[in-house]
């Protein structure tokens, strides 16, 4: 508001100085990284009062930063450049090549006395692409039938969207193969929703980010034989095969009779760990005497449980050689 005063001497009308103001700030900027930005400011009836321009840190307005009195920068940065428009009394702050910490409040502060100023301010909004935060899930082991809660928060702007895959493309626990939210909730995990999850976030500035987070479930063994029966003859090598499915992995053991059987000149057994879940057990039998026929179990155990499955040795005749074995023998000799 201007403000006139009037005072009369000697029949002559004397106008009192008019109070300074100012008349106009630009509007919210946003910009990206790299562009370059103008902030004006029209002062009125200010000739005689310093005119500064303010950087004030959006997150902390006790934090202030001058960058210029009068038409003079004070900020040594070659990025930041002033010039005065004197048609319209207008103060032109220019940025280039602007970077992150550019963004917060830019005020001109128009200083009447040590305690009384006028300001007005404009904030500039610098678009960053997404950057998921520490506090996010970064990876989870639970029981299987526990509840599960992934979360995943970014910062940028404009603000990120979230959104949850998986791996593949594999269906989501809530359903569907895309979630959108910061929280992902699994109200009863299952072993099959074991794996990798991804966080993404995305606000349309550059390509968006994501992060990889590993979801283990342990849970107690399942065990399966591909082969239950098997026959073989007295003195030839026969396989017995399980495949263990657990996690944590499981102590496996192989039993006869009750009898744990070990490593000799009658058996021999290995374990083959094709991934933290996955095992497949082997116990060769050697050399088959008649003793060796019969049942066989195959355990697994771990914190959350124990399982087995039999397998069956069974005894058959001895494969003659056949007419061709005999000729190609015959022929060789």
């Amino acid at each position: 508001m201007i403000r006139e005063n009037f005072k009369f001497s000697d029949n002559v009308l004397v106008a009192a100085q008019r109070t300074p103001t100012i008349s106009y700030i630009s509007q919210e900027q946003i910009k990206d990284i790299g562009e370059t930005v103008e902030l004006q400011c029209s002062v009125q009836y200010a000739q005689e009062y310093p005119i500064l321009w303010i950087k004030v840190n959006k997150e902390n307005v006790h934090e202030q930063v001058a960058l210029s009195t009068g038409t003079a920068l004070i900020i040594r940065d070659s990025r930041f450049s002033l010039r005065y428009d004197t048609a319209t009394t207008t103060y032109i702050l220019q940025v280039k090549d602007i970077q992150e910490t550019d963004a917060g409040f830019y005020q001109c502060r128009l200083q009447i006395s040590v305690n009384n100023l006028i300001s007005a301010e404009v904030e500039l909004q610098v678009r960053r692409p997404p950057i998921i935060s520490d506090n996010s899930t970064q990876s989870l082991v639970v029981s299987e039938g526990q509840s599960v809660q992934l979360e995943c928060y970014a910062s940028g702007f404009p603000l990120p969207r979230i959104s949850w895959r998986r791996e593949n493309n594999a269906i989501l626990p809530t359903g569907g193969s895309t979630y959108r939210g910061n929280m992902l909730k699994i109200s009863t995990i299952r072993k099959e929703d074991r794996g990798t999850y991804y966080c993404v976030a995305e606000n349309g500035v550059g390509h968006g980010t994501r992060r990889n987070i590993n979801v283990e479930v342990e849970f107690a063994p399942v065990i399966t034989a591909p082969r239950p029966r098997l026959g073989q003859a007295l003195q030839y090598d026969m396989d017995l095969e399980c495949h263990v499915e657990a996690y944590p992995p499981p102590a496996i053991v192989w039993l006869k009779d009750e009898v744990q059987l070990s490593n000799n000149q009658h058996y021999s057994i290995s374990h083959f760990a094709t991934a933290d879940e996955y095992t497949d057990t082997t116990i060769r039998v050697i050399t088959i005497e008649k003793r060796q026929y019969g049942q066989y179990v195959c355990r697994a155990a771990n914190k959350l449980g124990t399982a087995e499955t039999k397998l069956e040795l069974f005894g058959k005749e001895r494969r003659e050689e056949t007419y061709r074995d005999f000729c190609v023998s015959y022929v060789v000799t």
